[in-house]
């Protein structure tokens, strides 16, 4: 094991650059040297790259996004595409590559198989923590600490108006981030697709609506709904136009949108992104076509093929706190 090459692919995530660090130190201290290529899998296309150093990466920890840039790159959909990735990892003596991001990222690190030979490594980093085989994903612990800050000061206010206010979550079509982010802030009602499906849209409308209706009966508070992206017909918007139609109901819309991808990476993220991005390189000399995570405190390896075909739901005691706190408050 000579040479390792790191790219990071896909959404940004919190806690790439700690991980890229980790990655680089560990190579340092096992006397293997380290490249980076831009741009994900478009800076193996275009041969785009440089030497990462010890001093280079010692002070990138804290910052949030990608020092190596991000792209989506729909050349790795085609032969083309794939066989040209593996000329310049040939053409640079490349031993093993590793891909830091998510579903998508490492889809195309398992085509990429058929013509490269060198291991393959995948690390997971995407907010939206939608892979299997780890309990969570590099930047996914960060994204839930923004939305949580930001409906905090949403909170004030719904409050202060006694207003009802519709905040979109991402998550692609993961209801992680909505779960989790709806019981940190107390809302009042949580739309995912763990408790919404196109079947019961009605249904769950019409359950909004008597909530809203008994809390204002009340005098109480505002009403802080948390909604999953690409969950509603039309989105918040949809939702918006839904509520008023059935029962004259107003209420504001605030989509988070990609102020959960930046910022600082949480303390959690860091230290997961370091302990994964040690196993890689060690997982780097003798094993490909896997995925380093972390189950139950304990560092893993999977087959990427199945942490990205394997379902990964919402935990079920989420579910339980909504229906017992949530929906009773």
């Amino acid at each position: 094991m000579k040479r390792i090459a790191i790219i990071t692919s896909g959404g940004d995530a919190p806690g790439m650059n700690a991980a890229i660090r980790s990655i680089v130190l560990s190579c340092h201290d096992e006397n293997i040297q380290c490249i980076g290529f831009y741009h994900g899998y478009n800076g193996l296309l275009n041969d785009e790259f440089s030497y990462l150093s010890v001093d280079l990466v010692a002070p990138i920890i804290q910052h949030g996004g990608t020092i190596l840039k991000s792209a989506r790159c729909k050349e790795m959909h085609h032969d083309a595409g794939l066989k040209q990735v593996a000329n310049t990892l040939t053409k640079h003596k490349i031993d093993a590559l590793i891909v830091i991001g998510g579903d998508g990222s490492f889809r195309g690190m398992m085509a990429l198989q058929t013509y490269w030979s060198g291991n393959l490594i995948g690390i997971p980093a995407t907010i939206d923590n939608d892979l299997a085989c780890t309990d969570t994903t590099i930047g996914f612990a960060s994204a839930i600490h923004t939305a949580t800050q930001a409906i905090d000061k949403i909170r004030d206010t719904a409050n202060a108006f006694e207003r009802v206010f519709i905040v979109e979550v991402m998550g692609r079509h993961s209801g992680h981030i909505a779960f989790h982010v709806g019981l940190a802030t107390g809302a009042e009602a949580i739309l995912s697709f763990e408790n919404c499906s196109m079947e019961n849209l009605e249904q769950v409308k019409n359950g909004l609506v008597t909530q809203i209706q008994s809390q204002k009966q009340a005098h109480q508070n505002g009403f802080v709904i948390v909604l999953a992206e690409n969950l509603w017909p039309n989105g918040p918007l949809g939702l918006q136009k839904d509520l008023q139609d059935t029962d004259n109901i107003e209420s504001a819309v605030c989509v988070l949108g990609y102020i959960q991808r930046g910022g600082s990476p949480c303390p959690e993220d860091r230290i997961l992104a370091t302990e994964l991005g040690i196993e890689a390189v060690k997982a780097a000399k003798d094993s490909t076509g896997v995925m380093i995570g972390k189950v139950a405190g304990q560092i893993t390896r999977h087959c990427i093929i199945r942490a990205t075909e394997q379902n990964k739901p919402v935990d079920q005691a989420l579910h339980s706190a909504y229906h017992q706190i949530c929906l009773n408050a």
